[in-house]
């Protein structure tokens, strides 16, 4: 059986919101949603939070996690994600765990649920690919075909051309979702970049797929929780 691990980095710092992985969401902290849906998961044979902070890591064990220190040159605003990602994996190995896949899980992803992260990972064994990134379709009236821009004051399309103006005759695009799920073949961890070689799309709807930034999406994160709460209980 493959062994699988989850990864789930969350540093400490942050700009948007200030301690945002502990940021509070329906009364509880951010990380806590995502090490829910890890720990659900029937995948993940492991997992592991990696982070440079006290408070986060006293907030992983609570939640039944591992916990790794990572050091703080891996902890700055602009670290790139593979060297953290490693250091968790080599980590991990130096206490007897050797991993095939790993999945990375963003604590700014609290809707991506167990069955987002299996299905993503079923997708990666299925289809023999190096790595699977969740992605959403790119609304219509954000589809590069329907951008304007400024030239000395006057409004132009932004690719040249005639604007498509009907959703029909766009093409159907699709951006990273945070990404909420990432899970890639240990292999991979050699290169400088999670999407080079085979990757796979796994698509999630628009609900599923909100990435927290700032206060506005953490509202509206509520909002998404409060009204699957309401219809549960119409359910019951």
């Amino acid at each position: 059986m493959a062994q699988i691990l989850g990864i789930i980095p969350a540093r400490g710092g942050s700009k948007g919101i200030p301690g945002k992985n502990l940021a509070l969401l329906a009364g509880r902290p951010l990380l806590e949603y995502t090490c829910d849906a890890a720990r659900a998961s029937r995948h993940l044979t492991r997992i592991v939070l990696s982070t440079d902070s006290d408070d986060i890591e006293s907030a992983g064990r609570r939640c039944g996690v591992t916990v790794i220190r990572r050091p703080a040159a891996l902890a700055a605003d602009e670290t790139p994600m593979m060297p953290v990602l490693r250091h968790a994996v080599d980590a991990m190995a130096a206490d007897g765990y050797e991993t095939d896949v790993l999945v990375l899980l963003q604590p700014t992803s609290p809707l991506r649920r167990a069955e987002h992260i299996d299905a993503a990972v079923d997708l990666l064994l299925e289809t023999r690919a190096e790595a699977v990134v969740s992605v959403v379709e790119v609304p219509h009236h954000f589809n590069p075909v329907s951008l304007m821009r400024l030239d000395d004051e006057r409004l132009v399309p932004f690719t040249g051309g005639t604007p498509i103006t009907r959703r029909q005759d766009k093409p159907q695009l699709y951006a990273r979702n945070g990404p909420a799920v990432v899970a890639a073949r240990r292999r991979v961890l050699a290169r400088e970049s999670l999407y080079e070689g085979d990757v796979r799309a796994f698509v999630m709807d628009r609900r599923s797929s909100i990435d927290i930034d700032d206060e506005t999406d953490l509202r509206l994160a509520a909002f998404w929780l409060a009204q699957g709460a309401a219809r549960e209980e119409t359910r019951a």
